[in-house]
Formats: C-alpha cells, sequence, structure tokens
C-alpha cells in the first residue's frame, strides 16, 4: 500500500498539476485528524505523521512515542484515499474555472440537461452552464436534449464549482455569431462597428469594409442570403 500511495501522487502531480509536497502535506493533516478520533491519545499530547517520500512509509507519533495501533494501516489507506479524490475533484473544478475563464465572450455548445423556474442547466460535456431566463430571448423554445448555442458571459469560482453563466440574449451573441458565419469578419477584413439589439425582435449591426474590393454588407448577407439566413435560424426567426 505504501509504494500504491506514493505511485499515485506522483501520477496526480503529472495528470492534475498539483504538487506532489501539497498532496503529502493534505494526507498527513488528514490523518492527525483520524489518528485523533480512533487511537486513545489525551488532548494535550500534540500528534505527528509522516510520510516517507522515498518508501511511502506512513509513521504517526504520539508526542515522542510512536503509535502502533493494529487499526492504523487501515485508517492510513482510508484517509489517503479520501484526501486523494478530494483533491482530484478539487483539481478538476479549477481546470474547468480556468478553462471557460478563457471562454469568456465565446460561443459554446451544449444540449439542454434541464429546466429550473424558467432557467435553462444546459450540458457542456465536462461541466454544466447555466443560462437564466434574464439572458434568454423571450420568443425562443427549447426542449430537453435540444442542441443549444450560447455566449459566455461569466464565470464565477464557487464551492459545488465554478458555474458558467451563458446568455442568448447578449448583442455579443449576435456579433460572434457573425464572426463564425462570415470568413470576412473573422479575418478582420470586415469590420463589426457596432451593434445594438432587442432580443427576439430585432438587431441592428454597421459594417465597415477595410478592402474597397469587399462589399460588407454583402460579405455579411452572403449568396442569396445564405449567411445571414443562418444566423436568422439560429436565432429562431
Amino acid at each position: 500500500m505504501n509504494g500504491e500511495i506514493l505511485a499515485i501522487l506522483e501520477q496526480l502531480e503529472r495528470d492534475k498539476g498539483i504538487k506532489k509536497e501539497l498532496l503529502i502535506a493534505a494526507v498527513e493533516s488528514a490523518l492527525v485528524s483520524a489518528v485523533r478520533k480512533v487511537c486513545t491519545v489525551d488532548a494535550e499530547v500534540e500528534i505527528k505523521v509522516s510520510l516517507d517520500i522515498e518508501t511511502g512509509k506512513i509513521k504517526a507519533f504520539a508526542g515522542e512515542e510512536e503509535i502502533k495501533s493494529r487499526d492504523f494501516g487501515r485508517i492510513a489507506a482510508q484517509t489517503a484515499k479520501q484526501v486523494i479524490i478530494q483533491k482530484i475533484r478539487e483539481a478538476e473544478k479549477d481546470v474547468i474555472f480556468s478553462e471557460y475563464q478563457n471562454r469568456i465572450g465565446q460561443i459554446v455548445s451544449g444540449s439542454v440537461y434541464r429546466f429550473d423556474k424558467g432557467n435553462i442547466i444546459v450540458d457542456l460535456g465536462k461541466t454544466e452552464g447555466f443560462l437564466p431566463r434574464s439572458e434568454q430571448s423571450g420568443k425562443e423554445e427549447f426542449h430537453q436534449g435540444e442542441r443549444i448555442r450560447a455566449y459566455v458571459l461569466e464565470v464565477k469560482k464557487e464551492s459545488k464549482g465554478p458555474q458558467i453563466i451563458l446568455s442568448r440574449s447578449h448583442p455579443n451573441f449576435v456579433k460572434r455569431l457573425f464572426e463564425l458565419e462570415v470568413p470576412e469578419i473573422y479575418e478582420s477584413i470586415v469590420e463589426i462597428k457596432s451593434i445594438s439589439r432587442e432580443a427576439g425582435e430585432r438587431t441592428k449591426i454597421a459594417v465597415l469594409s477595410k478592402d474597397e474590393k469587399v462589399d460588407s454588407v454583402g460579405a455579411c448577407v452572403g449568396m442569396r442570403g445564405s449567411r445571414v439566413k443562418s444566423i436568422v435560424s439560429e436565432l429562431h426567426g
């Protein structure tokens, strides 16, 4: 078991980026509490637990005397496992938070997972997004399991994990849709100068071409309106 704990800690350091020293300190701290609960030790006596980083062997001391309870090995294994699971969850939350923090202002795709008092919970794969009623267009209606795209408005760090706030009513949602649909905008040949939106009613954008050979309006509309039609379809008309 000793070697197994070290192997797990080293793998966590590689895969999750958690320093092994922090993991060892967390395991030792948790074991101090576990030992005090299980072993008969006076409250004023200091308990120390050490995990040898070479061998993985765990020792516990009450004052200067080593604790050699029959239950100690079992307690050590269970506690180390609990700490490792907790640290994995914390690391995964941090990874998701960082990922979506970098995606603020972008469009993400997912599926409608469930509804909560008019708000929509979106399954984004590794995590969930929260689309408040206030950030929805009044004329749109979605069903459970339906694919949905939305604009990442904000990412909050909470105890349960990162809360990813989404929007389909923000003007920049339409702006990003045009950037995805119109190569000239993505390549900065055509620039969106300003945008005004009444979600569910109308949107107006002002565009400017930086190349006199490129018609800014024509580029946004597309051949026979193909580009703008796909955006109108995404916005449910």
